[in-house]
């Protein structure tokens, strides 16, 4: 791993000092004149790491020295270094996490924010509420996301434009935060597994969806609207869902044409695509058609796994969910999916444990994993027990850690996140354990810092969390 020099660490931290002065205007304000709320901005930082996992996958250190500074690692050293051997002023702050486990801060390719939460047993609240409720909504399920370690997630569906609203105030530091990488509501055909369901006629003609089509034409539209209104990524439903109440199955419901279709569209927009996938038959459509990843692939075979091998898809499995809802009918009878409606229920009864075979199986293939958990169904802030699912799949800890860091940084495009080195952002999380040793260490999360910015400390959040 490369070690900046003293002279170079200096410039670097400079430029970034001046990056994090106050705004001229707060400077003009009377003597004792209250200023309006200003976005937090980050302080260089030196932290000792007692084992520094900087690159999973890679061999971790023992007693190391991490910079951060304008939100980026500046550098990673062996040994505790004090400012004066780094050539950093003396009163640079020392966070010092020498007795925990360090990594890169985790990332979750598969969230729904604006599910869940308060509202999660009143379906009312959907024909009642407006979008700005939604939003609130997925605020409050982004900080417990972010107190558990998730610093980066794909949110894969949520109404109108809740999710953007969410991300870019995110970004511009209005409330704290994941951060999100966002794809509005979906592409889906009528009828299909986001296109809504259990109303009568006239309520749901007048819901607008603008992400659903029928044909390929149609389908470029949604996906070129899709783009032009905030999505970050394009989420596919090529087949049914077993939580809607459609009784149409899970099978493929866009046609071969709709896919590539929309495929094409969104990659010559820039956005990678991915797809909820149930069914055989979708998810070898969609792997055939060049879909960057597959979300779920439940009831994949072994021949579509090695078909996904081959075609250099990712997969993402969400696994965690099945195990909260329960995987044999008495545990969904007993558990917190038992009042769905029938149709639903008659499709999880089916599923049963079948996602956890899926993964094993494509575990012993050599299937690429990304973490993802569609959290939402199960609690926000629980998102690390998709890794303890992979370890009892198969995984290692290792591989299981990769999944949720340098993986989920492959599989979603973010080239600057997944492993801490000079120039990537300064997502850090600390563990009380050593999750090499005992993969459930993932769940006691010490130390959160997203950019820079410190928003858990000594297992509580600091005041940036508002």
């Amino acid at each position: 791993m490369a070690l900046l020099l003293p002279r170079t660490l200096r410039a670097l931290l400079l430029a970034g000092i001046a990056a994090t002065a106050a705004p001229a205007i707060a400077s003009s304000l009377p003597p004792g004149q209250p200023a309006h709320r200003t976005k937090p901005l980050p302080v260089t930082e030196i932290i000792h790491a007692g084992t520094l996992l900087a690159v999973p996958g890679e061999a971790p250190l023992t007693q190391a020295t991490l910079v951060t500074a304008d939100g980026k690692v500046v550098s990673v050293q062996k040994g505790f270094l004090d400012a004066a051997a780094l050539g950093l002023p003396a009163d640079t702050a020392v966070i010092d996490l020498s007795t925990k486990f360090v990594m890169p801060g985790f990332m979750d390719m598969h969230v729904h924010l604006t599910s869940g939460g308060a509202g999660r047993d009143n379906p009312m609240l959907k024909l009642r509420e407006p979008e700005a409720y939604f939003t609130m909504v997925g605020y409050a399920n982004g900080i417990d996301t972010l107190m558990a370690g998730f610093t980066t997630v794909r949110d894969l569906g949520s109404p109108g434009d809740t999710m953007f609203a969410l991300r870019d105030a995110i970004r511009d530091g209005v409330v704290a935060g994941p951060k999100i990488v966002a794809a509005g509501q979906g592409i889906s055909p009528t009828n299909g597994h986001a296109d809504v369901h259990g109303l009568r006629r006239d309520l749901m003609e007048a819901q607008i969806r603008p992400g659903v089509c029928d044909g390929a034409d149609d389908c470029r539209r949604a996906v070129r609207d899709a783009v032009k209104y905030g999505a970050n990524v394009i989420k596919v439903h090529v087949t049914g869902g077993v939580l809607d109440e459609s009784d149409a199955g899970t099978g493929q419901q866009f046609t071969d044409d709709e896919l590539r279709a929309i495929v094409e569209t969104g990659h010559m927009m820039g956005r990678k695509v991915t797809t909820h996938a149930h069914g055989k038959e979708g998810i070898d459509a969609a792997v055939r058609a060049g879909y960057d990843s597959i979300e779920h692939a439940m009831w994949a075979d072994e021949e579509s796994l090695k078909l996904m091998k081959q075609h250099g898809t990712w997969l993402i499995p969400t696994v965690w969910p099945i195990s909260w809802v329960g995987d044999t009918p008495e545990t969904v009878r007993a558990g917190p999916f038992r009042d769905l409606p029938q149709n639903s229920l008659d499709k999880l009864y089916k599923l049963g444990d079948q996602p956890k075979k899926m993964v094993r199986m494509a575990i012993r293939l050599g299937v690429k994993i990304a973490l993802g958990t569609d959290n939402g169904i199960a609690p926000h802030g629980t998102n690390g027990r998709e890794m303890l699912e992979y370890v009892e799949a198969g995984m290692s800890p290792m591989e299981a850690l990769k999944t949720g860091t340098v993986n989920a940084s492959l599989a979603g495009g973010l080239p600057d996140r997944g492993r801490l080195a000079p120039g990537m952002a300064a997502d850090v999380v600390a563990l009380d354990g050593n999750p090499l040793q005992k993969i459930d260490a993932v769940l006691d999360v010490n130390f959160v810092m997203r950019d820079g910015l410190v928003f858990k400390r000594d297992g509580k959040p600091t005041e940036l969390v508002r």
